[in-house]
């Protein structure tokens, strides 16, 4: 061995080839130095990875080894890096439409075409909010909350407007259609619990699926428009009149009550009179026919026409019998006087 080789083999590890290999030392240290990079930067992927944020609006849901916990406070939070993992759902109102495209605002016929109770097409077009009540039945009670909802709607849908009519569909009606889709869509959610909430159901449109049959339907509405003002004007005039006919009315009735109290009245004062009358009737009969003959002679007499026939045929006609009395103040230029010296007409009748 020569003074190289043993000087080589002093320092080193000598090579197959002859040559002079590293050193233990020497070969050691950059492996401990990537190492060392590769485990801080392990390090802070784990530490970054063990904390997540929760926001106002939202929650989460915490799968630890595939059982979900609801995490619903907002801030920071931290998890067990590789086991537990995080899903965030968000808990804001959300929407959609059924019966046309939100953005192109196209109709959609598959789902707006509806028939109604008196067997009448109609283009409906609605829109439905809702909100994840809980996180953890929306990630893993369904595979698509969403799907579910939207055909529970249009199947409340279709139903609650197949039992209305066309006319209370497209203009009274509204209100209480969306109601009680509500209602159904409420009822179905509760059974299904699917962790979705109903926030809201409005109909944004409804018309007819034709024109034909959308002016056939203006028509009718201006037809019933017409209705209702011819029964307000008449309303108006029935308003108007019934006051002046009720005073009327009323003052008819006092009228008569006026005269039947004075009929009555007067009933009573004949009776009063009458009966006595028969008094003094009782006491004296025979003077008391004599006056009352004497009394209603006076009442006929002055009314009395009377027809006097002379022994040779001729008629003299004397009336009226005041010109005998004497209360008569003018007297006829063919007036004559009897002896006595009271005025009379005389007419001679063949």
């Amino acid at each position: 061995m020569n003074r190289d080789s043993f000087r080589n083999r002093k320092n080193g590890f000598e090579t197959m080839d002859g040559g002079q290999a590293d050193s233990p030392g020497k070969k050691k240290s950059p492996g401990r130095m990537i190492v060392l990079i590769l485990a801080a930067f392990v390090l802070v992927i784990l530490l970054f990875n063990s904390a997540y944020e929760i926001k106002e609006q939202e929650q989460a849901v915490l799968i630890t080894l595939g059982r979900p916990q609801a995490v619903t406070e907002p801030g920071l939070h931290f998890k067990i890096p590789l086991i537990q993992q995080v899903r965030k759902v968000n808990t804001t109102i959300q929407g959609f439409s059924i019966g046309y495209n939100t953005g192109s605002n196209e109709t959609n016929e598959d789902e707006s075409l509806m028939i109604t109770s008196d067997f009448n097409f109609i283009d409906v077009d609605f829109y439905v909010e809702y909100r994840y009540s809980d996180p953890v039945k929306a990630l893993f009670a369904s595979r698509n909350p969403l799907e579910i909802l939207k055909n529970i709607s249009q199947s409340c849908i279709r139903t609650v407007i197949g039992s209305y009519p066309v006319d209370d569909v497209l203009t009274t009606g509204k209100n209480e259609i969306q109601a009680a889709i509500r209602e159904m869509i409420l009822q179905r959610l509760e059974d299904h619990d699917i962790g979705v909430q109903l926030v809201n159901i409005t109909i944004q449109d409804s018309e007819p699926p034709t024109v034909e049959v959308m002016e056939a339907f203006k028509a009718v509405e201006t037809a019933k428009q017409g209705k209702e003002t011819a029964l307000n004007n008449a309303n108006k005039y029935r308003n108007e009149q019934l006051p002046s006919a009720q005073a009327r009315a009323d003052g008819i009735i006092k009228d008569a009550e006026a005269q039947k109290t004075e009929r009555i009245n007067e009933a009573t004062a004949q009776v009063a009179r009458f009966n006595a009358m028969y008094a003094e009737y009782i006491k004296n009969p025979a003077i008391t026919k004599q006056r009352m003959f004497y009394e209603t002679m006076e009442d006929v007499l002055p009314d009395l026409k009377i027809l006097i026939e002379s022994g040779n045929g001729s008629v003299q006609t004397f009336y009226p019998l005041e010109s005998f009395t004497g209360t008569s103040d003018d007297a006829d230029s063919s007036s004559q006087q009897d002896p006595s010296g009271n005025d009379f007409d005389l007419q001679q009748e063949p």
